[in-house]
């Protein structure tokens, strides 16, 4: 089962892959930067 996200929580941490495959996790920018998280629906 999936974690689920909280208000006023810190996100869980979830790996997902970038365009070239590689595969990116929140943790990576733990302390580093601000994330922000984009979610098309697809490409035409």
């Amino acid at each position: 089962m999936s974690p689920k996200a909280k208000l006023d929580k810190p996100a869980p941490n979830f790996t997902l892959l970038d365009f070239n495959g590689n595969a990116i996790s929140l943790a990576d920018f733990h302390g580093q930067k601000n994330v922000v998280l984009i979610f098309n629906r697809g490409f035409m």
